[in-house]
């Protein structure tokens, strides 16, 4: 069962709200992009140290905007710019990334009142073609952010924003961080399942944003922990943030955490939570002194730990905790602790189940990708997954499921404005029935590899500027009731088994026939002949050779003086060369 672990939360326990850079920090696993920062734009942005770049290359769609003056003076400079998204339903970026490889995605959103209207959008945010959650907001000057942690299979991702009728989606900054993929951190039961999670620490090397949280039952403890004298473990949670804890005033309470699944479904779907549990004893103990606690999960008994001074110590759950309304983590201190206990930070993980929705096949999808760019296809919907989910298919794409995938099997790019030649990325798209180009201005010969295509029942290629053939393959295709063949309305295109029939016999004799065009003929007449002198099959020494039709009957047409007798002579030498009834 696919699963995505989103809505994180980083708790920095007993601490204050600060921020520190992380100048310095290596960021060679970071992508950060700031949505709608101008082309070939980029900074460093001065609070963190991170450098952030335009997402220009990242989306085709979509117009920048800037917050009110008011905001840009209270936000970091990531939440200057936006991306608005007034037109098209679903829009979506599309980020190259490592396949096989944990990441955090980050997506935050400042409204900002930055279309004048302030009115409080909501919309749907998309991760691929898996619902992320839904985007709402409950002050115009109070950014949002989205995290999620997800193993990525493809060396791609898309992160969607889907407009839903109640005002103009937009997104602000879209953050990656790639995870230590050695270790055991933050995983799940099911490798295939997703974490989702504030303040930034110049040693955190996954760049995780911690959350201040005070409890008016506790007292803050803080120490001078700094990387050099703090044991790390895999989690590696920073020095700064491991310097702060909280504690019970009452010395023999407990620390307790509750709430209430905000995400249950009327309680009809049984949502699944990981915990992630940090403790750093920084506190001077006598030698007979220990530090120990016991640590419950809705009031069952989980585990008992005793802690080291300075080696950092996290307790998380390998598998979910589910089937409740209300949650309560209650840590309690041991009979044999000498004092009582405490909590540095603490993570809570939601996890989404992805299983329910297919994704397009790798191939297929590239191949329409590559197809977008080639023709530039103006459609408002092509963005994202082609085939999913079915509300949001590409426009001209129907596709069906197939051994975990979805497959293209149709494609009409009818009257689409297309130009040049028959893209080879159709040769991808294995299981293609029904293939509509026509209408459209393509050029050029129809390709061999369309005869290949073994599932294609239609394929319709009229009305436009094809010239040459069409194959003995796919002609006989027809013959045999097993390809629906429309090839019409193509003037230079000879769609006949003669024009096969012909080019094979002459090709066998090694004396070519010739056909020379010698007569007076009118401008506007060798125009039509040779489709305004496309072809060109070689020069001589007396003019250039082309290639033409009379009716069905292919011919070499020269310019060439009627009182040159060696011109013709050459003329005849050249095309018989040639071979001009290919």
């Amino acid at each position: 069962m696919a699963k995505i672990i989103t809505n994180s939360l980083f708790l920095l326990l007993g601490a204050l709200s600060f921020v520190a850079t992380i100048q310095g920090q290596d960021q060679s696993g970071f992508i950060s992009i700031d949505c709608g920062l101008p082309e070939n734009s980029n900074y460093t942005e001065k609070n963190t140290g991170i450098n952030y770049i335009s997402d220009a290359n990242f989306i085709d769609s979509g117009v920048s905007k800037t917050v009110s003056p008011q905001d840009k003076t209270t936000h970091p400079q990531y939440f200057t710019y936006l991306r608005s998204f007034p037109y098209g339903t679903r829009n979506c970026y599309r980020i190259n990334v490592t396949s096989v490889t944990r990441y955090l995605i980050r997506a935050s959103f400042l409204y900002g009142n930055y279309d004048g209207l302030n009115k409080l959008p909501e919309f749907d945010l998309y991760l691929g073609v898996h619902f992320w959650d839904t985007v709402k907001f409950t002050n115009s000057s109070v950014s949002i952010n989205y995290e999620i942690i997800h193993t990525l299979s493809t060396d791609y991702i898309h992160i969607c924003m889907v407009n839903k009728g109640k005002g103009t989606s937009f997104i602000s900054v879209i953050e990656m961080r790639i995870l230590d993929n050695v270790n055991n951190t933050y995983t799940t039961q099911d490798p295939t399942t997703s974490l989702a999670r504030f303040r930034r620490y110049e040693d955190d090397p996954y760049d995780r944003i911690w959350e201040p949280y005070w409890d008016d039952k506790w007292t803050q403890l803080s120490s001078g922990f700094s990387s050099d004298n703090l044991i790390q473990n895999d989690f590696k949670v920073p020095a700064v943030v491991m310097e702060t804890a909280a504690t019970p005033k009452n010395a023999t309470a407990s620390l307790d955490f509750q709430w209430e699944d905000d995400y249950a479904d009327n309680n009809e779907t049984q949502h699944q939570y990981y915990f992630y549990l940090h403790f750093a004893e920084f506190r001077k103990l006598e030698e007979n002194q220990t530090s120990s606690f016991n640590i419950s999960l809705n009031d069952v008994p989980w585990v008992r730990r005793e802690l080291v001074y300075g080696i950092a110590y996290t307790r998380y759950t390998t598998s979910p905790l589910f089937g409740h309304k209300n949650f309560h983590i209650s840590i309690i201190r041991a009979e044999s602790s000498s004092v009582p206990p405490i909590i540095n930070a603490l993570e809570i993980y939601l996890v989404k189940d992805f299983s329910s929705q297919l994704e397009t096949q790798k191939d297929d999808a590239d191949a329409v990708t590559n197809m977008k760019r080639t023709y530039k296809v103006d459609s408002k919907n092509w963005e994202g997954d082609p085939c999913a989910p079915i509300a949001y298919k590409w426009q001209g794409v129907d596709c069906t499921s197939y051994d975990g995938f979805l497959r293209i099997t149709s494609l009409n790019l009818s009257s689409s404005g297309l130009t040049g030649h028959i893209a080879v990325d159709i040769s991808k798209l294995t299981m293609l029935k029904s293939l509509d180009l026509s209408n459209n201005e393509l050029r050029g010969t129809i390709p061999s590899f369309l005869a290949q295509l073994q599932s294609l029942e239609y394929l319709n290629l009229a009305n436009n500027n094809l010239t040459g053939s069409v194959s003995n393959e796919l002609l006989q295709k027809q013959s045999d009731g097993l390809l629906s063949l429309n090839v019409g309305q193509n003037p230079n295109l000879c769609a006949s088994t003669s024009c096969i029939s012909q080019s094979t016999d002459t090709r066998k004799k090694e004396n070519n026939a010739v056909i020379a065009v010698v007569a007076s003929i009118a401008g506007i007449l060798l125009l039509l002949m040779t489709n305004n002198f496309d072809r060109i099959l070689g020069r001589g020494g007396f003019g250039t050779v082309y290639h033409g039709f009379i009716e069905d009957i292919q011919v070499a047409v020269k310019m060439f003086s009627l009182s040159s007798v060696h011109g013709y002579q050459q003329f005849v030498a050249e095309a018989s060369a040639q071979n001009i009834h290919k």
